[in-house]
């Protein structure tokens, strides 16, 4: 077995037909308080009609590992899910996208944002968090994907609020909190900035404590807090995964080095000048670069039949 690598959420070549395909139709607020729950329904069946496009359009190019956008329900934390007009389509396009992944072998994750936050000392941000996954944790029942961190939902774990002990305990009292649905499936991320979470303090902290996995992301690593080396990280975010699952790692690289010197540390390029490090593991790895699918392709061209490098 071999490291297989992916792109996350927009295809960019898809993105540029006419009539486009994409699956991350939205609004804003203005809009939706005027339109409604009628037509948040009409753009998710657009955007999980084209859901099933994108993952027929990644088996006949090969890509076995694919992020889900998070914006397939417009305003979904306004709304049950079972109250779109559109729902029983709905539906039936997403159990045709499931089943469509699981008879190509393509891995599919969601990478919900950064204001999911179960570390944050606020009930409301809690609760918030909370409903925004359990839609994530609904849409994989949905499509039938397994309950595992095969099928993962990833988030960071959120900030330190100027204590790291005491947020990652509120962390852990928090996701009792969760359907076993999103348990099941949740993978925490190490971050990129060094006042927060390295993968280290994730493996003795929240791992150790909830047997929640790892997802090991090598531009974080760089540029967030490094109190230990990268291969020492990887593999501690390696031996975090359940045996029969694949881990899963994120790789891009830096902006500011190699495109802009005027953006942020934690910028992620459009394209990929570093290859990722795998250290003879087999891993499935989302790449984040800004060009999505066009920079998969340039990766694997120029990185693909290349040998493991030490890890600077």
């Amino acid at each position: 077995m071999t490291t297989r690598f992916g792109y996350a959420c927009l295809n960019m070549t898809l993105g540029a037909l006419k009539p486009r395909i994409t699956c991350n139709r939205g609004m804003i607020r203005r809009t939706f308080d005027a339109k409604g729950i009628p037509y948040a329904s009409e753009l998710a069946l657009q955007n999980v009609t084209d859901l099933i496009s994108h993952i027929q359009w990644n088996h006949e190019h090969g890509i076995e590992v694919f992020r889900i956008t998070s914006c397939l329900f417009p305003w979904a934390s306004e709304y049950n899910l079972q109250d779109l007009p559109d729902y029983e389509q709905i539906v039936e396009n997403l159990q045709q996208a499931g089943k469509l992944a699981k008879q190509y072998g393509q891995r599919l994750s969601t990478h919900p944002g950064q204001y999911n936050v179960l570390t944050s000392p606020r009930e409301e941000v809690v609760k918030n968090c909370i409903t925004d996954l359990e839609i994530h944790g609904e849409l994989f029942d949905l499509m039938g994907m397994p309950r595992s961190p095969g099928a993962k939902i990833n988030i960071h774990i959120g900030g330190a609020y100027g204590d790291r002990p005491a947020a990652m305990k509120r962390w852990k009292k928090n996701y009792t909190r969760l359907s076993d649905s999103v348990k099941s499936r949740l993978t925490v991320e190490n971050d990129d900035r060094k006042s927060l979470y390295s993968s280290k303090t994730l493996y003795d902290h929240i791992y150790k404590a909830t047997g929640v996995p790892i997802v090991f992301d090598s531009h974080h690593f760089a540029c967030g807090p490094q109190d230990s080396t990268y291969q020492e990280a990887f593999e501690m975010a390696v031996d975090s995964w359940p045996r029969g699952i694949r881990p899963q790692c994120h790789h891009s690289n830096s902006r500011k080095k190699y495109e802009d010197p005027t953006v942020k540390d934690n910028a992620h390029s459009d394209w990929y000048y570093e290859p990722f490090i795998d250290h003879g593991h087999s891993v499935d790895v989302v790449l984040e670069c800004k060009k999505k699918e066009v920079a998969l392709f340039k990766y694997l061209e120029d990185f693909g039949a290349q040998k493991e490098r030490k890890a600077a």
